[in-house]
């Protein structure tokens, strides 16, 4: 699950180390697992008679810790798990940050950057850091004067992110949970 190989930090050291409250947050904020606390509470459980070695191992795991009834119908049971372990192990949402700030600071005026995100958690972050580079103030309301500094420096040029027609979706199945945020700079 490792984006970077050199990194010794592995899905597994994560598994197998983390606190239940940690495994239980990772599960909640990136995966949106709905099970987050049953699917953590399981997997310490497990690795203290034994630690985790294989994904398959963590797959039964994860199906076992959900109700049939409750499965998805479009996804893998343990898709979402799998999602924020990786997300976790990589620190991906990090990047994402980080990168959208540095693309920003390269563009000339009239430039533009789009943001295609396949996650809520993605989309929030282009959303919330495009929403504050289109800001000119933000001191707290109740502050007479502007403290902050801060200037706006793009123009959001999609208030509402372009999704896939039905036509993209039919041709590109992955394409569906897709969304484009696009902003120029000043």
């Amino acid at each position: 699950m490792r984006m970077d190989r050199s990194d010794p930090w592995t899905a597994a050291d994560l598994l197998n180390r983390e606190p239940e409250a940690e495994l239980r947050r990772i599960l909640l904020q990136y995966g949106q697992e709905r099970w987050a606390a049953r699917i953590a509470q399981r997997i310490t459980d497990r690795r203290r008679r034994e630690p985790f070695k294989t994904t398959r191992q963590l797959v039964e795991l994860v199906a076992g810790a959900i109700p049939r009834a409750a499965w998805p119908r479009d996804i893998h049971v343990a898709t979402r798990t799998f999602q924020a372990l990786r997300i976790a192990v990589n620190r991906e949402l990090d990047s994402v940050a980080a990168g959208l700030k540095a693309a920003i600071a390269v563009l000339v005026s009239g430039g533009r950057v789009g943001v295609v995100s396949f996650h809520s958690l993605e989309d929030k972050i282009a959303k919330d850091l495009f929403h504050v580079e289109a800001t000119d103030c933000l001191c707290p309301p109740q502050a007479p004067v502007c403290i902050c500094g801060h200037t706006r420096s793009v123009r959001v040029v999609t208030r509402k992110p372009i999704r896939p027609s039905p036509a993209e979706i039919a041709q590109n199945p992955r394409a569906r949970s897709g969304r484009l945020r696009i902003a120029e700079k000043l």
